[in-house]
Formats: structure tokens, C-alpha cells, sequence
């Protein structure tokens, strides 16, 4: 480090951050309402200040200033001086060290502390108070980076919407219980581009992996009193740092990212980041002061109408982000072009979309937020996709978001699961899921890939426990077992968690096969959580949020051992699916199929049928107690047509179905009762469907 300074210079205040010229670092950061912003320096490892320096100027709301000679490694934070007047909505308080908003590294880490809190904990004036305890000794710093790094020929995979099947995974989860992977390379991102990861991801026939949140997050107080850990990640410290305990030396390199990038993008796998920009971490209004709110509380935050002491809080964590200040949004979209143009990133998904969306009016699909990104010259570009829901006013949005955007579809995972579970009356509901759900997506002139199908995700049961709980089963958590999801839609086919019982074992093997054949036979994009392949379990937990340990962790052992699993015949199964959707156009159509165009004389689009093998009457939908659906769809590829046969049987019984049309000399692809069976010629009339299972028959029609 140089000597230090008596002063800064002055600097620019633009690009907002900490960046390195060369020469020096230049410092800018955002308040409106600050009156003084000092800057600290620390030593290499963030435990002694070394001095405090005054930014010396201030341009349209930013205080800057550049210190010459300093270098990437440089630990540093800041406190800023202002008005204390919470009921006015500002929280200044110089005592306590704050993180840039846009830092791109932390070192240290977050020691809980009652220092850490801008008013006296326990003051019979709670955050009325004022708490002139210095908090840098329990605080994390941020670190001056060098971002340049050799990228060579790099070239992002740039799937087609209509090709793009997501596995939703986390990063140390995916990783920690491989037995392949050295020891020293779970948990981290150099162990997500290990071969036999990847190896495993290309031949599931993934194309993009979504992680849960990779920004470095804070581990919340009252889970660490309990023993537990924010595992999932959606408590956000630092939008532009990464999570440093995924990253395999400590303090480790953000280099380990862009390499993992690297290696998946040669595997043709592109990455999408799970993102969380509709809140922090700090809580509500009596939580802690670590950066944005001593920085500006009263333009970070949404604050009560009339009442600026009190924040909003539409995402359930106590704060809502301001995204309609053209400052935060600015944060937001700087922070999103980092890691598309720092590491890389294909795409991002959208926790709590619609709190990103709603205005003053409320939810509007051409809200600021939308439209900046929409035409953006770099994140327009990019896989969107976006949780089109929040616990606010008109919070739930499924289909209303703007062109472009893929959404997470509910109804989808309800519909399916239902059926699957032998509900009455689920017919219709699973015919428009299995076409896309054109009746749910069709504004905007929108197409199939707006629908993103998933059975299940990381929030909620496993595919396993789908078929194995019919309770949820989060005492672990903390919280008396009721925290979580009430209602599973779920069935445990006569016994709760693990069986011998080889009847039970039977079903419950069948059905998952069949959630997952619906799944990849659907129009739309898929999106299978890590885990579901190889039959993982939660042992029932459905809100496996705060377990950093084997409930939560994907379970390898079933495949690395010797002999024949369920886990194996599962995984084998589950690629056959995806290979399946890969080689027929018919089950990934991008554009949604009515039924009202004729391809050839004869064949429509998309017909549905009985059991006997004639199209469908009114009176189809009306039967409440039938189980059974069969549907065709048809697509040109090529000189030819792809037709494909689906055939779902839900009922407790085997039931015959005619084969429509069998001059098309139908091939069965994939029965899910007799999953390992090669594919064969329908020679008969009719076919067998075993009861729960589902058979795909495919042929091909020459124009």
C-alpha cells in the first residue's frame, strides 16, 4: 500500500464504483441526501483503519474523489455523515462502516453484533435511538479489483428459446457430495466445471444452468442463533460482489467464476444467475446499517405512504428495494451488465418479478424497470426470465409481463401435479399446460417459451418427496413445522417417506416418471431442479431454505456406486425424455398449435382423442371422473412431419387406448411403465396404458 494520502483529489462521478485507471482508483458514490461521505482504508486484511479521507466533491447527487498510486487490493469502506431523523426516512450515522453499494469483492466476514445497528438495540425508543458504537470491527470491507481478465475465444452458446431446457441448481449444493470432486473443490464454482459435472450436464442433455444466487449474502441473525445458514442466498449483501465461500482459495478469486463460464460455455451450456433485486438484506426498519440505507435510506427504500419511518415491505423481508429512483434502477442495471460483461452470465432470472414491474399505479409491464432493460444494447439480448409474483398489492402477474420475458408458470406445476396425483376434473386444465398454455400467455403475441414448465424447484418438495409427503416436514427449520408451504398437491401412495413396500415403491417410481414425461412433453421451457433425475430427497422439508447440509445437498451416491439403483434407472430414463424432446420438433413447438390448420389432408396441429381413438366431443371435458387424455401434435420439419402421440393415464387402472390413424405406423418411443424398453412398431389396434404412466408414440409423415 502507499503511503497515505492527507487528501483526495478530486475525481469523476462516473463510472460509479471504485475503478482502477492505471494510475490510481477513482471513488464515487450515490446520496441525495448525505451531507459528507468519508473514505476509509484498511490494511490488506480489512482489521485496522489506516485514515479516513473526506470525498471531496459532489456532481449530480455523487461524492467522488481519486487517489493516486492506489492499486487493486486496496480494503476499503466508507461512513457518511447526515441528518438521524427517521421519521423523515434518513438513518446517517458516521459510526458505522458501510460496504459500497457497488463493490466487486468483500473481504472478512459479517460478525453479528449489536454495533451493527444504527440505533441502541433494546432502547425503550428502538431506532429513535442513536448508536454511536463503531461497527468496522464486525464488518466486511470492500476490496478494489482489476477486472481485465483473458477471455480468448469464449463464445456464448446463444440457445434458442425453443431448444433450451434448464437445470436449476446451486452452486455448493450440486457439489458438496460428489466423491469425484477433491475435497478442496466442493462447494465452489471450480467444482461446477469439473468434468464429471459437466460430463453429466451434457448428457442429461441440459443446455443452460440456472443457479440460485451467487451474490455474496448475509447469513441472518436469527438463523445463526439456531445453528442454521441462509443456504438458498436471497438475502443480498452486495449486488456486485460474488459469494466468497464459493470461490475454492480463501480470500478467493472472482477468476474462478469466469473460468467456471468458460468451460460451460465450451460445453455449450449457457448460465443463467438467479438474481435478487427487490430487497437487501437488511430487513426492515429496525434492521441492521451495513450500505444502502446509512448511504440514503429515503431513495433506496419504499417507505409507508405518510409514514417515512416505516418501509414496505411487498417481498415478505421487510424492505422493498426503490427501484422506480432512476439512481437504484441505475444500480440494478449497472449491476446486471457486471456480470454479463464481467463473467459472461447468458441470462437472469427475476426473483419477485413483479415488485420490479410495480409503479405508483401498481404492477405495468411497460414500467421503467422493464423498459430500460428492454432496450438495453447488452441485457436485452439475454435469456429473462422473471417469478411473476410478490406478497404486494396486485402481486401476482403470471402472463403480464412484456415480451421478451419467460415467466415462471404456477399453474403449470399445479396442474400437473394434481393430475398426477389423481384429482378429479383435471383434463382440461392439463391440455392447455401440456400445449403451452396459449390460453395464459397470449398477450403480446407472445410464443410457447413464455411458459416456463417446472414440476418442481428449490422452493418446495424434491420430485421424490412430491411422491413420498403428504405433510410437510420442516421441523428442522426451526419453526415448529409450520413455516413453508401448507399444501404439497402431493401423494405418498399409502406411507410417508421411505418404503420397502415394493406395490408402493412401484407407484411412486411411476409417477415421477410421468411428472417428468409431462414435463419435457410439454410445449413451453422446462426447467428440472438438480436432483430430480436421480430421485433426491428432502426428507419432506419444502422450505429447505436455512439447511446447509445433506437435506438440502444433491445426493451422488446412487450413481457412483457399483450395480443397479433407482437412481441410475431414473437418470437413464431422464435423459431418454430430453433426448426425446431434442429429436421431435412436434414436443418443443415454439409457436402454440390451436388445431385449426390442417398440414396435410387429414392432420391438424394438434388434435385430442378418446379411448377409441376418434376425436373428442364436447362432452370429453364434461366427465369429471376420467382420468385418461391422449393428444397428437404435428409439426413440418423439414421435408417431412413430425407427429408425436401422447397418452397419460392417471387412473388407478391399466386402460386400452385405439391408436388413431394407423396407417402412420407409429413407433412407441417411450413407455413410462417399462421405462428401459427399446423403442417398437405399434402392431396392434390398440395399446396398453398402464395405470399412472404415460406413453409417447412418434411417426413420421412425408409431405
Amino acid at each position: 500500500m502507499p503511503p497515505m494520502p492527507a487528501s483526495l483529489q478530486v475525481g469523476k462521478p462516473y463510472p460509479i464504483g471504485a475503478h482502477w485507471d492505471g494510475l490510481g482508483v477513482n471513488f464515487a458514490v450515490f446520496s441525495a441526501h448525505a451531507e459528507r461521505v468519508e473514505l476509509c482504508l484498511f490494511d490488506s486484511g480489512g482489521y485496522q483503519q489506516m485514515t479516513r479521507l473526506d470525498l471531496p466533491d459532489y456532481t449530480d447527487e455523487i461524492f467522488q474523489g481519486y487517489l493516486p498510486q492506489a492499486r487493486p487490493g486496496l480494503v476499503y469502506g466508507y461512513r457518511v455523515h447526515g441528518p438521524y431523523q427517521p421519521d423523515a426516512g434518513h438513518r446517517f450515522n458516521p459510526n458505522k462502516l458501510l460496504l459500497d453499494p457497488y463493490a466487486k469483492k468483500t473481504v472478512g466476514t459479517l460478525h453479528w453484533s449489536d454495533t451493527l445497528f444504527g440505533y441502541r438495540v433494546g432502547s425503550a425508543r428502538a431506532d429513535l435511538s442513536f448508536d454511536r458504537r463503531d461497527s468496522a470491527a464486525a464488518m466486511p470491507k470492500a476490496v478494489v479489483v482489476d477486472e481485465s481478465y483473458g477471455w480468448g475465444n469464449d463464445k456464448a452458446p446463444c440457445r434458442d428459446w425453443a431448444d433450451t431446457i434448464i437445470y436449476e441448481a446451486h452452486v455448493r449444493g450440486l457439489t458438496v457430495q460428489n466423491d469425484t470432486i477433491s475435497k478442496p473443490e466442493r462447494r465452489s464454482f471450480a467444482a461446477l466445471c469439473n468434468p464429471y459435472i459437466t460430463d453429466h450436464l451434457v448428457k442429461l442433455g441440459i443446455t443452460s444452468i440456472e443457479l440460485l444466487p451467487i451474490h455474496a449474502y448475509l447469513r441472518d441473525r436469527f438463523l445463526v442463533s439456531k445453528g442454521l445458514s441462509n443456504y438458498w442466498g436471497y438475502s443480498t449483501l452486495s449486488f456486485f460482489s460474488p459469494e466468497p465461500s464459493y470461490l475454492k482459495a480463501t480470500p478467493g478469486s472472482a477468476d474462478e467464476i469466469r473460468q467456471a463460464v468458460q468451460r460451460l460455455h465450451t460445453a455449450d451450456i449457457e448460465i443463467i444467475r438467479d438474481v435478487v433485486y427487490n430487497h437487501t438484506c437488511k430487513c426492515n426498519e429496525l434492521g441492521t446499517t451495513l450500505s444502502w440505507r446509512d448511504f440514503d435510506n429515503a431513495s433506496y427504500y419504499q417507505y409507508v405512504q405518510d409514514d417515512q419511518r416505516r418501509l414496505i415491505n411487498d417481498t415478505g423481508t421487510g424492505n422493498t428495494l426503490n427501484i422506480a429512483h432512476p439512481r437504484v434502477l441505475q444500480m440494478v442495471l449497472d449491476s446486471l451488465r457486471h456480470w454479463a460483461q464481467a463473467y459472461h452470465v447468458d441470462g437472469f432470472r427475476f426473483d419477485r418479478g413483479t415488485t420490479l414491474g410495480r409503479e405508483a399505479h401498481g404492477f405495468d409491464p411497460c414500467s421503467g424497470f422493464f423498459d430500460a432493460i428492454r432496450q438495453d444494447p447488452v441485457l436485452s439480448r439475454l435469456k429473462l426470465i422473471s417469478e411473476p409474483l410478490d406478497l404486494g398489492p396486485g402481486g401476482y402477474q403470471l402472463s403480464n409481463h412484456p415480451p421478451g420475458y419467460s415467466e415462471w408458470n404456477d399453474r403449470f406445476r399445479v396442474g400437473v401435479r394434481r393430475y398426477w396425483r389423481g384429482d378429479q376434473a383435471q383434463r382440461p386444465e392439463l391440455a392447455a399446460r401440456l400445449m403451452g398454455s396459449s390460453d395464459i400467455f397470449k398477450n403480446f403475441k407472445r410464443k410457447t417459451w413464455a411458459s416456463m414448465n417446472f414440476i418442481t424447484s428449490h422452493d418446495g418438495v424434491t420430485l421424490h418427496d412430491n411422491v413420498s409427503y403428504n405433510e410437510r416436514h420442516n421441523e428442522m427449520n426451526g419453526e415448529d413445522g409450520n413455516d413453508g408451504h401448507g399444501e404439497n398437491i402431493s401423494n405418498n401412495w399409502g406411507t410417508a417417506g421411505p418404503t420397502d413396500d415394493v406395490d408402493i415403491t412401484t407407484i411412486l417410481e411411476m409417477v415421477k416418471r410421468s411428472l417428468l414425461a409431462t414435463l419435457f412433453f410439454s410445449h413451453g421451457t422446462p426447467m428440472l431442479l438438480g436432483g430430480d433425475e436421480m430421485g433426491c430427497t428432502q426428507q419432506g422439508n419444502n422450505n429447505a431454505y436455512c439447511q446447509d447440509n445433506a437435506i438440502s445437498w444433491v445426493d451422488w451416491a446412487g450413481l457412483l456406486g457399483d450395480g443397479e439403483t433407482s437412481e441410475k434407472s431414473l437418470l437413464r430414463t431422464t435423459r431418454r425424455m430430453i433426448a426425446l424432446r431434442k429429436q421431435h420438433p412436434s414436443l418443443r413447438a415454439e409457436k402454440f398449435l390451436h388445431g385449426n390448420t390442417e398440414i396435410l389432408p387429414g392432420l391438424s396441429d394438434t388434435a385430442r382423442f378418446d379411448e377409441q381413438g376418434s376425436e373428442l366431443k364436447p362432452d370429453f371435458w364434461a366427465n369429471e371422473t376420467a382420468q385418461m387424455l391422449s393428444l397428437s401434435r404435428a409439426v413440418v420439419s423439414g421435408g417431412n412431419v413430425d407427429v408425436t402421440y401422447l397418452a397419460l393415464n392417471a387412473s388407478h387402472e391399466d386402460r386400452a387406448f385405439i391408436v388413431p390413424n394407423p396407417e402412420r405406423s407409429w413407433k412407441i418411443e417411450l413407455d413410462t411403465a417399462t421405462p428401459d424398453q427399446e423403442p417398437e412398431i405399434v402392431n396392434a389396434a390398440a395399446i396398453k396404458i398402464a395405470a399412472h404412466s404415460t406413453v409417447l408414440l412418434t411417426a413420421n409423415v412425408s409431405i
